[in-house]
């Protein structure tokens, strides 16, 4: 692999700025680099033609910068519209949508100087944490290509592990980014609820639990991409770490979170690295209920999908088409009374109460970022968790809700990995707002640790 490919978007712009290399030879190398391993890995999909993209790339090469991604490949995540290019959202009822606008983070994108090359591929509506779907099929891990890149930007994580893209567009419901950034040994950011703005046709609840978010290689770049997704309302360098900084350890949350073998062995080893930085450990209980936790956002999520989804579940020839799990949600949130919403958002709102008494006492807390390592692609979901059986097909992700359903950010960090060399990585959550004291914790670990540089997957 060309030694270009394994730099990030700020070192390869300033290359570009000081013109030591073009926007022509940097897309030059990356569709080879695309040609060379996306065919096995199934990360890119909707890839543009190759001369359309180099006659952009020769564009960008004679006008002057316009912005920190001139003249960088960047392919955008499949549930967002892009101008003129197939975006599906993973499901057959939109394999021939092909948008005349963009949505506003490609719009942001663009703005940048990006050049758009294609999608990264999801799981269809994004549901699922398992990146497979009708229209393009499974996204493999880089790391063993039997197993599961996660989701639902499990497309960006593994072209970003596998350096055909140095920074990438991710989104986080219910740990969409979290997740794939464990698994693929990434970074990755949910930002603070209503940093990065949402689009015209997000319902209120939607953009309330879920949100756009960066995802990278090292924290430089993720930061950059966090001022430029949130149009400027987050301002790169924005945080300070404080001088010793005081960090909660979470681990299964007492025990309501079933955990395979090694999991937590894999976040201890995490915190080793953030002890040498000299921070403040300290194990503390659970400050909340998981079930209500649980309860609460189900109800929430369950109420928002089918708001979302409810047009196509109306359409008797799309609601046939419509994955297994956007049928569950759907159902169960057309089911639920509106006593249950508002139980279910008065307890979000004590949870965020409580949250916030939390952080008057830790800069930060810590969670796993999942609770299983990479299944195997043709498994589906995991049905259970040593003796613990999964109720339904996404509660081997419960590690993730107490982010999610508080709107708390959460930087996602890479954790080394397991005895059978799969990628782990931790949840750094901070308090509302607080993104720019997250990102400052974020540069020295990745200073102290750089996973992603260290342990490329070998391809």
């Amino acid at each position: 692999m060309a030694e270009l490919l394994r730099l990030g978007a700020g070192a390869l712009q300033a290359m570009i700025a000081r013109r030591e290399i073009s926007p022509v030879d940097l897309m030059r190398e990356t569709l080879g680099r695309i040609d060379a391993v996306n065919g096995d890995l199934n990360a890119i999909v909707g890839l543009r033609d190759r001369e359309s993209l180099m006659g952009e790339a020769r564009l960008a090469e004679a006008m002057p910068p316009e912005g920190w991604l001139h003249g960088i490949p960047v392919a955008v995540k499949d549930l967002v519209g892009v101008r003129g290019l197939r975006s599906t959202w993973g499901s057959p009822i939109l394999k021939n949508n092909v948008p005349t606008v963009d949505d506003g983070l490609a719009r942001r994108l663009r703005a940048a100087g990006a050049i758009i090359i294609g999608k990264t591929n999801v799981p269809a509506f994004g549901l699922g944490s398992h990146t497979v779907n009708p229209v393009y099929g499974a996204t493999r891990n880089p790391y063993d290509q039997t197993k599961t890149a996660g989701g639902s930007s499990g497309g960006a994580a593994v072209a970003l592990a596998a350096r055909m893209l140095c920074v990438a567009d991710g989104s986080d419901m219910m740990g969409s980014l979290r997740n794939p950034a464990a698994w693929n040994n990434v970074y990755g950011f949910r930002p603070t609820a209503g940093l990065v703005p949402g689009e015209a046709r997000d319902s209120v609840f939607q953009h309330r639990l879920s949100t756009d978010g960066p995802m990278a290689r090292d924290i430089a770049d993720l930061e950059q991409m966090l001022t430029t997704l949130s149009d400027g309302a987050y301002r790169t360098g924005a945080g300070r770490a404080p001088t010793r900084p005081r960090i909660g350890w979470l681990g299964d949350w007492g025990g309501a979170y079933a955990m395979e073998p090694g999991i937590l062995a894999q976040s201890e080893a995490a915190l080793v690295v953030m002890e040498g930085l000299g921070w403040a450990i300290e194990p503390i209980a659970p400050p909340f209920a998981a079930e209500a936790l649980w309860e609460a956002w189900c109800v929430l999520r369950q109420f928002a999908v089918a708001m979302n989804l409810g047009p196509y579940w109306r359409e008797e020839a799309h609601q046939a088409l419509l994955p297994a799990q956007a049928k569950w949600e759907i159902t169960h949130g057309f089911a639920r009374k509106v006593a249950e919403v508002e139980w279910a958002a008065e307890t979000r709102l004590a949870w965020l109460a409580t949250a916030r008494e939390m952080f008057g006492r830790f800069d930060a807390v810590i969670l796993p970022s999942t609770q299983v390592w990479p299944f195997e692609v043709a498994a589906g979901f995991p049905m259970q968790i040593g003796d613990r059986l999964m109720d339904s097909y996404h509660r081997w992700m419960e590690v993730v809700v107490p982010a999610s359903l508080a709107g708390l950010p959460a930087l996602a960090l890479p954790a080394g990995f397991g005895s059978g060399g799969l990628p782990a990585g931790v949840q750094m959550i901070g308090a509302p707002g607080a993104d720019g004291v997250l990102m400052a914790l974020g540069h020295a670990y990745h200073a102290a640790s750089d996973w992603p540089g260290k342990n490329p997957p070998m391809l």
